[in-house]
């Protein structure tokens, strides 16, 4: 399933997700801080949604209240609903 989210609050400007199995198959997002992100594209391709999910959700980039990880947890939770 492939899922298109629109982050709300950060630099990043969409993330395209592809889940396959309960898994990250695949993860693009675009804009934001490119080494960082890539960084985190790589690290949770093939990892179960939920412990994404988990490690991910609540982050904050400085006082913003959210963060790109944090995003990118809120978009799981919305593509598995």
């Amino acid at each position: 399933m492939r899922f298109e989210y629109t982050p709300k609050g950060v630099c990043s400007r969409k993330m395209i997700i592809d889940i396959e199995d309960g898994k990250i198959a695949d993860i693009q997002i675009i804009g934001g801080c490119n080494g960082n992100l890539q960084g985190i594209s790589s690290l949770v391709k093939g990892m179960e949604v939920d412990e994404v999910i988990d490690r991910l959700e609540g982050i904050n980039c400085g006082f913003k209240g959210t963060s790109c990880p944090d995003q990118l947890a809120k978009a799981l939770i919305e593509a598995t609903k």
